[in-house]
């Protein structure tokens, strides 16, 4: 479990297979998690642009007002950062 200072918030990278009950989840599949609420998602994804192999995205409904709601990212670490950026809405 990762934390990640998103101004007020504190955000929690926790691992899907420790957060989901169901379904079998890779090591690189986390979800992030905002007051114990799931608020989006940080893994390692199949299909990316050359040299990001990390996507982020916000959950559905924690879009509002934010922007951008979804990125790739050369690292785990870009990736939460890029994502602690949008949910600062910076």
């Amino acid at each position: 479990m990762a934390m990640i200072e998103a101004g007020q918030d504190v955000l929690i990278l926790k691992r899907a297979s420790a957060s989901r009950s169901s379904g079998h989840w890779s090591d690189d599949d986390f979800d992030v998690l905002a007051n114990g609420v799931v608020v989006g998602r940080i893994f390692k994804a199949n299909a990316t642009p050359v040299g990001s192999p990390w996507m982020w995205t916000l959950a559905f409904g924690h879009h509002k007002d934010h922007t951008p709601t979804h990125g790739y990212a050369a690292t785990r670490e870009a990736a939460m950062a890029a994502f602690a950026k949008s949910w600062r809405r910076e």
